[in-house]
């Protein structure tokens, strides 16, 4: 098999090894990638610290095109890609095809904030006696590389969302992205270098996890961005607390369905939307619906309508166009799932369906009676489980959604605009999805958590704004 090269600034390169990528739905051998060499890996953050001034200074129109190409390539290239990410991760096709449409959204964003990023706010200073005759002129520069740590679960889209902001705001970029899913991050080298950006600016480097902690402390990458576990996330950033760090970690999804949502078309509505969102990429998503906290004038009614959403779920090969749950990224996760929901049966949860694993597939389940003191309550289960909770009104709802340590979205079924901006206010999370499950997510939007999911934000132009710091600029002596 032809092993991958990777991408040392901007140019494809080859190391002293190599490893497999294999699929997890059945073993095969996906692709074989090369490894860079601890000279290499030296060689591609001295290039990107040495083109930060270049870069910079790039005009946004050679920025903007190369977003531009890499927009057009990727939707030619959508079916391939899509595949690819289909085979690496083990996500349904049309799940899979979905991320690539997202990618390129992303990257559309990007080259439009990039004709339109640091033009520069003026502000007079008269409006103090000492700021006569001037003006302060604000313009964002780069903090320095950033060290863009992408996930498994959207292999293309969230490696889009660390390189795409990077090259719109003028900043280099090292990104790593997951051991498990590394062929999607290749190919966008392999669009970018297409392009004529310059030699250093960015980077796709397959370094191994145990590599990591020299790179993280390396102070040429004064940045860093990183998605991923709750654990991770923060074992970085106290490993460098005087670095900026962008974490997007995990989350407990909550959907609150209020007794105002109460017809039985809005009750199958919502029964849909939580079956779909808590096992969509099986499951393997941040704002997956992990939690339901339905009022008790619902619950009856609703739960049966989960259950059979969920056992309508269509399970198996992920290369089905008809397939919408497909295997965890490993035989290990699903073992891992498994654990977690047999604990939580013994401790006196009721299983209604689901509990049922098969190599790396481990089958849509639906929980109630859930103790609060077992792992699925409290942490996050990255897999297609799901609780079902009664509650008596509006306050015990949102209660219950502020419970958790985790505070990434959440989404409540309401036909109440007051009851939204209530739950504006009250819920502890990044984003409030009304009408809908917390698993919306718009690519343009600022997006992160509160509490244990993380500090800052993605999304474009929020993400640009992470990389870059405010530097001002006083004119004296003007007529103003």
């Amino acid at each position: 098999m032809t092993v991958t090269a990777f991408w040392l600034a901007g140019r494809q390169a080859t190391g002293e090894t190599s490893f497999d990528v294999t699929s997890p739905w059945d073993g095969r051998t996906v692709g074989s990638v090369s490894v860079p060499t601890d000279e290499q890996v030296e060689e591609a953050v001295a290039a990107a610290h040495a083109v930060l001034d270049e870069f910079a200074a790039t005009p946004a129109h050679v920025r903007a095109a190369a977003l531009d190409h890499v927009v057009k390539r990727l939707t030619e290239r959508t079916e391939e890609i899509a595949q690819l990410i289909s085979a690496e991760n083990g996500k349904p096709i049309k799940w899979a095809r979905g991320e690539v449409g997202r990618a390129v959204s992303v990257f559309r964003f990007a080259a439009e904030e990039a004709r339109r990023f640091n033009g520069g706010e003026a502000q007079r200073l008269d409006t103090d006696g000492g700021g006569q005759g001037r003006l302060a002129l604000t313009r964002r520069f780069p903090k320095g590389v950033v060290l863009g740590i992408a996930p498994f679960n959207f292999p293309l889209n969230l490696c889009a969302h660390k390189v795409a902001p990077a090259i719109a705001a003028g900043v280099p970029i090292i990104l790593k992205p997951a051991p498990a899913t590394p062929l999607s991050g290749l190919i966008l080298g392999e669009l970018l270098a297409e392009t004529e950006l310059p030699a250093g600016s960015w980077s796709v480097l397959p370094v191994a996890n145990d590599k990591m902690p020299a790179l993280v402390q390396d102070e040429r990458l004064p940045v860093i961005s990183f998605t991923g576990s709750e654990q991770v996330g923060y074992a970085i950033m106290e490993s460098v607390p005087h670095k900026h760090c962008t974490l997007e970690l995990g989350g407990n999804g909550a959907a609150v369905v209020l007794g105002d949502w109460a017809s039985d078309e809005d009750l199958d509505w919502a029964a849909t939307r939580i079956a779909t969102f808590s096992n969509y990429q099986g499951g393997q998503s941040c704002i997956s619906v992990q939690r339901v906290v339905a009022d008790a004038a619902v619950y009856d009614r609703l739960l049966p309508k989960i259950v059979a959403a969920v056992e309508a779920q269509v399970t198996g090969d992920p290369s089905d166009p008809a397939t919408e749950v497909g295997p965890l990224v490993s035989e290990d996760a699903a073992k891992r799932v498994e654990s977690w929901v047999d604990e939580a049966v013994e401790a006196g949860a009721t299983l209604r369906t689901g509990g049922k694993r098969e190599g790396a597939s481990y089958a849509p389940t639906v929980l109630t009676d859930l103790p609060d003191s077992v792992t699925l309550a409290t942490e996050e289960v990255f897999g297609p489980v799901l609780s079902v909770a009664r509650v008596e009104g509006e306050a015990a709802a949102f209660a219950a959604v502020n419970a958790s340590k985790y505070g990434l979205q959440a989404g409540v079924f309401t036909h109440d605009l007051q009851t939204a901006f209530r739950a504006h206010r009250a819920l502890e999370v990044g984003g409030v999805i009304i009408g809908d499950v917390p698993s919306y997510r718009a690519d343009q939007m600022p997006y992160g958590g509160a509490k244990r999911s993380g500090t800052g934000r993605e999304g474009v132009r929020w993400a640009m704004d992470d990389y870059t710091y405010e530097r001002v600029l006083v004119l004296t002596g003007l007529a103003l």
